[in-house]
């Protein structure tokens, strides 16, 4: 057993944190040096194509991969001008003729190591080596499939645009500078992942940005230690803040660039992770997860009243099953004469206790919506009408589970979809205050609810208190947190204003989107 446990603890012992860091290895000179480097790299790869050329005098090669590139494009504008072109001169001055006369391709870089050479052609690019040049050019050729824009399906909204992010981060690049047409919007792209090498970009406003957060949030990027990175749930656990235990995440997500746009307008920093349709948001406060496009659409009072709505269905989740549990265990008084004879007599009729029965409940109720989700969808809609029977039906006629409880649940769960992006912490807040509810009655609640609010106030993102505007207080940019202004009041320019602490924004600092 002792060996176990000197595992684990070496497992979750604290050690400093080592990031990517590209080596820097630099192009040979030779040719043939170039390709038995890359040939023992790939280790005979199918997909890596070498095409030996002849530019007049000197022997060429032009690296790709294949089917990430466009082979007809590679064809007719770079095969075919070189094999075309009398060259003459130093073997330097073949390179300058060919990116200077002979391409006319949007992207040529130069190359200078081979850590680059290697991520361009698996990034979509032909390269090209000259013997004798210890130097290559890379031309953007990209033409592998990718999924086209489409409406997300997990953000959507009733007035505004159907687009979403897709996998490519050059194409949702252009989603965001299609609505920002901004010389200040600004893309800095790094790489994460020490086998993966994934691409990320940084999008963010030079006028509005707070450069002390965006060297923090670079310096947290260098650092991370994953050998693959696949999807942007990777890097959320190390862009927040250290010691972070709180169920509630200080990292935003969201599928539509009209949000990100309105996102970076309030000086945030978006990141795109490319193969992720989504991207995610730093800094990220805790009344943004209540807020929506449709809130700037609609009328304000009608936001106004759609926002109380989703704050009172979060806190229904949550609180819900725990208060139900704790006050028919312990304080039935307390239930009103008629609806304590139903809730009693359910009670009297099921084998289990009250506490068992709602925890029992909501395991089953949990178990469902995972099937449901993981299973093909036509098999889905059978899952759903096969719970609503056995659950629903057949479980309280039977008297197995009450009537009451379920209900309680019921409603609890069903709340918990009105704000989709807390649905996690609710699910496991809802079973945390049902047990200390059934445990130590209405006093269990309001000590574990005192404990997630201290953790709610203590926590921070990049440095800004995470219940910001509501503690510490802004009374500017209450404006837009529980009640909604109109837009007359939201575009009024007041004194400068720093809604995000150690941001840069001038004027209407109110989050939206």
């Amino acid at each position: 057993m002792y060996p176990v446990l000197q595992r684990l603890r070496q497992l979750y012992a604290k050690v400093p944190q080592s990031g990517f860091h590209d080596s820097n290895t630099p192009i040979a000179v030779s040719l043939e040096d170039n390709l038995r480097y890359l040939r023992s790299s790939f280790q005979g790869s199918a997909d890596l194509t070498l095409r030996s050329i002849r530019l007049t005098e000197l022997n060429a090669a032009v690296i790709t991969i294949d089917n990430m590139i466009d082979k007809q494009v590679l064809a007719e504008g770079v095969l075919k001008p070189l094999m075309s072109e009398r060259f003459f001169g130093k073997p330097e001055r073949y390179l300058d003729r060919i990116r200077e006369r002979l391409l006319y391709t949007a992207e040529l870089l130069e190359i200078n190591t081979y850590e680059i050479l290697e991520n361009r052609i698996m990034s979509g690019f032909a390269v090209i080596l000259i013997d004798g040049v210890a130097t290559g050019l890379a031309i953007g050729l990209q033409g592998y499939a990718s999924r086209s824009v489409s409406e997300p399906e997990s953000d959507i909204v009733q007035r505004g645009s159907k687009e979403g992010f897709v996998e490519s981060v050059r194409v949702n690049m252009t989603m965001i500078r299609r609505r920002l047409k901004n010389p200040a919007l600004k893309f800095e792209t790094m790489i994460v992942g020490k086998k993966s090498h994934t691409e990320i970009a940084l999008c963010y406003l030079t006028d509005m940005i707070s450069f002390e957060i965006l060297d923090k949030l670079k310096e947290r990027i260098r650092q991370i230690p994953l050998d693959t990175v696949l999807t942007a749930g990777y890097l959320v656990p190390f862009l927040e803040e250290e010691n972070d235990y709180s169920f509630f995440s200080s990292v935003g997500i969201s599928e539509r660039p009209d949000t990100i746009c309105g996102k970076l307008t309030e000086g945030r920093i978006a990141l795109l992770v490319d193969g992720v349709p989504a991207a995610l948001i730093v800094p990220y406060i805790f009344a943004e997860h209540f807020q929506s496009l449709d809130d700037y659409s609609n009328r304000a009072y009608f936001a106004t009243f759609t926002r109380i709505l989703k704050y009172a269905a979060f806190l229904i989740s949550i609180l819900l099953p725990g208060v139900f549990v704790s006050l028919g265990t312990y304080n039935p008084e307390m239930f009103p004469a008629i609806m304590l004879n139903k809730i009693a007599s359910a009670i009297a009729s099921t084998p289990l206790s009250l506490t068992t029965e709602t925890i029992l409940i909501l395991f089953i109720y949990e178990i469902m919506r995972e099937a449901g989700l993981r299973m093909p969808q036509p098999l889905g809609y059978a899952v759903s009408i096969v719970g609503g029977l056995v659950i629903g039906d057949t479980a309280v006629n039977a008297g197995l589970i009450g009537a009451p409880t379920l209900m309680v649940v019921a409603v609890s769960a069903i709340s918990s979809y009105v704000v989709p992006n807390l649905y996690a912490p609710s699910a496991v807040l809802r079973l945390i205050f049902t047990l200390a509810g059934g445990w130590f009655g209405i006093w269990g609640i309001a000590v574990t609810a005192a404990i997630v609010l201290v953790n709610l106030c203590g926590k921070t993102s990049f440095g800004i208190p995470y219940t910001t505007p509501i503690t510490p207080i802004s009374v500017v940019a209450l404006r837009d947190i529980i009640v909604r202004a109109g837009w007359k009041t939201l575009s009024k320019q007041t004194e400068p204003v720093q809604n995000l602490p150690g941001s840069n924004v001038k004027g209407d600092a109110s989050p939206r989107g």
